[in-house]
């Protein structure tokens, strides 16, 4: 199928959004928050659908270096206390309070990038994924480094020809699916071991859990069906070459759909999970 024009009635953010790469972003009822270079900034989705677009706010986490800039590519809201939790270049994983904007914690210990970030549920700790290879749990209220997992080391995940960096991970309760260079596997928290190990080849970019399976997408133009019990269950085809990002539509009853992007301008449309129904190009 072709690719729409873009519509008349398309709203679009200022063409400097920011100054560079945008590298990720999450939604609130109100806004649409979006990370660059060092800062994250708001948009009110009020202003947005109207196409007259201001920036409602910026923030800066407290680097230590008043000339670090590093990327944030990683942003995760926590709807329990109403923060947004961040990270990327520096390290680190910063707590932002939305109301006041204030930073209230910093949590340091990996070494190297962090990746990727999730919220466990029922409880108020957060995992990050980091270059270093090692997956780290915090917890949010008092900021101390609660467990830590060096993925690389369990010799069922490890890949030395990909390396040790961990791409992503997701969370169920007591349930973590998480890959990169080492396999994408699912880890039972509480005992940290490694209850299943994927049979996929590739380094995987993105996964979540979604109702019985686990969605998964990376280094191959396929979106991954899997089973807990490490079947693949469908291997969709998809435009991009290499897959960064999924998102599920979970607001909407009416318009409960999968959407795909990665190396290709084009974002994939996937309206029953089972195949691509079309794709919006954004050139």
């Amino acid at each position: 199928m072709p690719c729409p024009s873009p519509s008349a009635d398309a709203a679009s953010l200022p063409s400097a959004a920011h100054d560079g790469p945008v590298y990720a972003m999450v939604s609130t009822e109100r806004q649409l928050l979006s990370s660059g270079n060092g800062e994250v900034r708001a948009w009110n989705w009020s202003d947005i659908v109207k196409k007259g677009c201001k920036e409602a706010w910026s923030r800066r986490p407290p680097y230590r270096s008043s000339l670090e800039v590093p990327e944030i590519n990683s942003l995760q809201l926590n709807p329990k206390d109403n923060s947004l939790l961040l990270a990327g270049g520096d390290c680190a994983v910063h707590a932002m309070d939305l109301e006041s904007g204030a930073f209230t914690h910093e949590f340091r210990g990996h070494s190297d990038y962090v990746h990727c970030l999730a919220l466990r549920d029922q409880s108020q700790e957060c995992l990050s994924g980091s270059e270093d290879g090692t997956v780290r749990m915090w917890d949010l209220r008092t900021g101390a480094q609660v467990q830590l997992i060096e993925v690389h080391k369990y010799e069922e995940c490890s890949r030395p020809q990909h390396g040790k960096w961990i791409r992503c991970l997701a969370t169920d309760c007591d349930w973590m699916v998480c890959g990169g260079g080492p396999a994408l596997s699912l880890w039972h928290l509480r005992s940290v071991t490694p209850t299943t190990v994927f049979p996929l080849p590739h380094c995987q970019q993105h996964v979540m859990f979604y109702q019985d399976l686990i969605l998964s997408a990376g280094h191959s133009p396929a979106i991954n069906h899997l089973q807990i019990s490490g079947e693949i269950r469908a291997q969709i085809p998809c435009t991009p070459r290499s897959v960064h990002s999924l998102c599920v539509n979970e607001r909407s009853p009416e318009h409960k759909v999968l959407t795909a992007a990665g190396s290709s301008h084009k974002v994939d449309v996937f309206t029953n999970f089972s195949y691509r129904a079309f794709s919006l190009c954004f050139a």
